[in-house]
């Protein structure tokens, strides 16, 4: 066995570039390892001078990025792709935490032509509740301050929970 340690990481401060390629995880709402695929895209991504890759299903849906949620702002409503993907921790506290504080909440199929309506867009995970994309293959997306700190202060809203 091997045990390796280090200071936590702190994720990245944004805004990212991300690449969008057709890609569909095995088994996509299971948590699972082996996801070579995956790394070799986010590796593209860079290599095509992106920070990062984002995930577009057969039929031309957003799922999600790498190790990220998706989540879009239309200027109304928080928007959350409708498509096969991982819910993580993260999205399901913004999306209890987003409902109790009264934001609008959307899901939906977003496609590559629907990026061009969106006055933001972000990425989350455990690590972080968002990190503002400045854009999306060709798209870009106006800076969404208010959207992002809308996304952190539900987080800090949900309620520790003794374990």
């Amino acid at each position: 066995m091997l045990v390796r340690t280090r200071a936590p990481a702190s994720p990245p401060a944004g805004p990212l570039a991300l690449a969008a390629y057709e890609y569909e995880r095995f088994l996509p709402a299971v948590k699972h390892v082996g996801e070579l695929a995956k790394s070799h895209l986010a590796r593209r991504a860079v290599r095509d001078g992106f920070d990062d890759a984002a995930f577009v299903d057969r039929t031309g849906r957003f799922t999600e990025a790498t190790i990220w949620n998706l989540v879009f702002a239309d200027g109304d409503a928080v928007v959350w792709p409708d498509a096969p993907m991982l819910v993580g921790t993260t999205m399901g506290i913004l999306r209890r935490q987003l409902d109790r504080l009264g934001v609008p909440q959307r899901t939906r199929p977003v496609t590559r032509d629907d990026l061009p309506g969106f006055a933001g867009a972000a990425v989350l995970n455990s690590r972080t509740p968002g990190v503002p994309v400045s854009r999306i293959g060709p798209v870009r997306f106006p800076e969404a301050e208010e959207f992002l700190a809308t996304l952190h202060r539900a987080y800090q809203a949900e309620p520790p929970v003794e374990v």
